[in-house]
């Protein structure tokens, strides 16, 4: 498959890809274009792949305008570093399980921590909301918002 080059694309990694990365993806894609864009998200584990985006993300997204109830989860692969220009992951384990299957340094530059847009580099990681309560899925998403808000910025550059 070639890749687009007229086309940005982004993909968000969290552990299971139906908290974090869903909403992380939901809430990008509607700060950006239709067109010249492709966000999409992928967890580093398989335990929810084919499944929708966990009830707590899909009703955050919605009390913010964000439908997420079409996404299903997928692992992320190899083949990720070929078809995405930038891939956000949401914390250290995510980091380090991804950066395990780079095959190059080109592969590795891909890869940021999404919450290094509000804090440079210093690598902090977005709370895994799961074993909470819907209150994790409001901060969750509030501070995904903050960060795909500067995200966008830059990527409309």
């Amino acid at each position: 498959m070639s890749r687009d080059p007229h086309i940005t694309k982004v993909l968000m990694v969290c552990l299971g890809n139906i908290c974090r990365s869903p909403l992380a993806e939901g809430i990008l894609k509607s700060k950006l274009p239709k067109t010249g864009f492709s966000v999409e998200s992928a967890g580093t584990g398989d335990y929810h792949v084919g499944d929708t985006p966990d009830p707590r993300s899909i009703k955050t997204a919605e009390k913010y305008g964000v439908d997420i109830t079409n996404q299903r989860g997928r692992q992320f692969k190899v083949s990720d570093f070929d078809e995405f220009d930038y891939i956000f992951v949401m914390d250290n384990s995510n980091f380090e399980n991804v950066v395990k299957l780079a095959r190059n340094a080109t592969d590795i530059s891909k890869v940021h921590y999404i919450l290094n847009e509000i804090y440079p580099n210093q690598n902090h990681s977005v709370a895994d909301p799961y074993t909470g309560g819907i209150q994790g899925f409001d901060n969750t998403y509030k501070m995904l918002d903050e960060a795909c808000t500067i995200l966008s910025q830059k990527l409309l550059k």
